[in-house]
C-alpha cells in the first residue's frame, strides 16, 4: 500500500520511542478530531497519541488507502483493549507540505 510519508510515520510510529517522530509528522497548527475531542498543535496531538496508546493499547493496520474530497482517507482495522475491538475505522488526513494539517478518525 502506497501511503505519503506523513501518514505511513502516523500508523508505523511506536509510544512512547517514537513520540518525537509522530509529533514530526503534524504540522504546527495541525488538528486532530478523536472520540469527540479536538487536540490542536504538536504537543497537544503527541499527548493524546500517548495518552490514547497507553490507555487502549491499540494497533491500528491499514486495510485501504483512497484520494476523496482533497483528503488521504484510510480504513484501517483496530485491535486492542476497548469494546468492540477489533474494529474498522476511517482515518481522514489532511495533508500540506508534506505534513498532516488535520485529521478525522471514525
Amino acid at each position: 500500500m502506497n501511503l505519503p510519508a506523513a501518514v505511513s510515520t502516523y500508523f508505523t510510529a511506536r509510544a512512547p520511542e517514537d513520540g518525537a517522530a509522530f509529533a514530526a509528522a503534524f504540522a504546527p497548527e495541525a488538528i486532530v478530531h478523536d472520540e469527540g475531542q479536538r487536540h490542536q498543535g504538536g504537543p497537544a496531538i503527541r499527548d493524546w497519541w500517548l495518552a490514547a496508546k497507553a490507555r487502549y493499547r491499540h494497533e491500528a493496520v491499514p486495510l485501504e488507502v483512497s484520494e476523496q474530497d482533497g483528503k488521504t482517507r484510510v480504513r484501517a482495522r483496530v485491535t486492542g483493549d476497548f469494546p468492540g475491538s477489533p474494529a474498522v475505522l476511517t482515518f481522514a488526513f489532511g495533508l500540506r507540505d508534506g505534513r498532516i494539517a488535520d485529521l478525522a478518525i471514525g
